[in-house]
């Protein structure tokens, strides 16, 4: 079959997710195939994949094994109803992730994406209090600059404005700081102060009181806000808080889950149990759409020792694509991988070597902060007054030029590399985001 080259007409048919489709058009960036560590354009360029794709292939491109078990399970079942109907690797996929999730996280529910599997918490969360006899518990905590996905919950409980500023009215939501302070700035791994942000809560809770919150939920670290870490107290202070005023906490592991931290959950990293986990991405390796949420056995017996008729539902929620035989298929591939002995010793050793990389870009040109966590980090930039998004986007223009697919959020860019690296790869991915820094403040004028 010939190649489909896009043509004018093709741009404006597809309306790309989370894009100036405006810019797109004047300067598009595609990509034609993809192995290992490696992104191709159509014309034969290659590009470190700096970011996992978006933060979801940390087993590498073209992964055979993830394949093959697809293409296994393609031959078998290709699709089962995901209500009143199930298939085994349902069952096995749902057995592996109890096992290897933190504490008593033994129950799970299938979803298709990480802004599904927030969504559907949030709904958890709400019925778990009302089968509790307190509906009144219906309000929710999330924290600035977290992201939940794009789905009307995630976004009332995510803290990025830009996210929602347009589609008016939403959940009814509650914020706490972010946990970036300017005396952290170039910290290396946990930063030091900031445990005290966790007591913001309690402000939230004089006013709003804790009879009407259901839950608080936030990322271990907030990965899309720009690798936002907070400090090796906070979490644990967190917890502390919700436990004293009954309020569940769930912690969105779609961008830590499965290794990225050098621990297989954030939960993990920080020794801190949630009554909620959601998790995807990396979960099928990026191959397949996915998602779950991983609940405490007190809430799963809470909703299914309901009194009623045992036909009823217990909870109403679900997908078409829930537990779809292909994505279990990818993700028990994928799971089984990332359980492989040593492959978590390799991320630590890569994430020194990160670690250090990415720290020698202080005192270039714009760079304003640092930070890095397991194998994931970000470079903060100076932000032009009148252009705020401009630098952040111009130098990742210049990073692909230069053969390295940088993401952007904000004034930062962001860096997740693929567990399957090399340390040479780590360092030359930071040689060219270097280059392409001074580069770029050359052109601007800035010294």
């Amino acid at each position: 079959m010939a190649a489909f080259h896009p043509n004018r007409q093709s741009f404006s048919s597809h309306w790309l997710a989370f894009t100036s489709n405006r810019r797109f058009h004047q300067q598009p960036k595609m990509v034609s195939h993809a192995e290992g560590i490696y992104y191709y354009t159509p014309d034969g360029h290659q590009l470190y994949d700096s970011l996992s794709g978006l933060w979801c292939t940390p087993l590498g491109h073209g992964n055979k094994g993830i394949a093959a078990a697809i293409n296994t399970q393609m031959g078998q079942l290709d699709y089962a109803p995901a209500f009143n109907v199930s298939h085994p690797q349902a069952f096995e996929l749902a057995d592996k992730l109890a096992e290897m999730a933190p504490g008593a996280l033994n129950h799970v529910l299938f979803c298709n994406s990480g802004s599904e599997a927030a969504d559907t918490a949030l709904k958890l969360a709400r019925a778990y209090w009302r089968a509790k006899g307190r509906p009144e518990k219906s309000k929710f905590i999330g924290r600035s600059k977290g992201y939940h996905g794009v789905n009307f919950g995630g976004i009332s409980v995510g803290g990025i404005g830009g996210n929602r500023k347009i589609y008016g009215q939403t959940l009814d939501a509650y914020h706490l700081p972010h946990t970036w302070l300017p005396e952290n700035r170039f910290s290396k791994g946990l930063p030091e102060q900031g445990e005290h942000l966790a007591d913001a809560l309690l402000a939230i809770l004089e006013v709003q009181d804790p009879s009407n919150i259901a839950a608080v939920m936030v990322e271990p670290m907030a990965g899309s806000g720009g690798v936002i870490i907070p400090s090796a107290g906070y979490l644990k202070r967190l917890r502390a808080l919700c436990d004293q005023h009954d309020i569940l906490l769930i912690f969105d592991e779609v961008i830590t889950g499965f290794g990225r931290m050098g621990t297989m959950f954030g939960a993990d990293y920080f020794d801190v149990q949630p009554d909620i986990l959601t998790c995807a991405k990396a979960l099928t390796n990026g191959v397949m759409p996915m998602g779950a949420v991983l609940a405490s056995s007190e809430i799963y017996d809470c909703l299914m020792n309901q009194p009623g008729d045992d036909y009823l539902i217990e909870f109403p929620h679900g997908y078409t694509y829930s537990a779809h035989p292909l994505a279990c298929a990818a993700a028990l591939a994928s799971l089984n991988q990332l359980q492989q002995p040593g492959l978590l010793n390799n991320v630590a050793d890569l994430a020194k070597v990160f670690e250090q990389a990415i720290h020698e870009l202080k005192g270039l040109p714009l760079v304003e902060d640092i930070r890095n966590i397991g194998l994931a980090g970000a470079i903060q930039l100076t932000m032009d007054a009148k252009q705020p998004l401009r630098h952040a986007s111009e130098i990742s223009a210049l990073c692909w030029k230069k053969g390295v697919y940088v993401r952007f959020g904000g004034n930062n860019l962001s860096f997740a590399p693929p567990f399957v690296c090399e340390p040479e790869d780590i360092r030359e991915i930071f040689a060219r985001v270097a280059e392409a820094l001074s580069d770029y403040a050359r052109t601007i004028g800035t010294p």
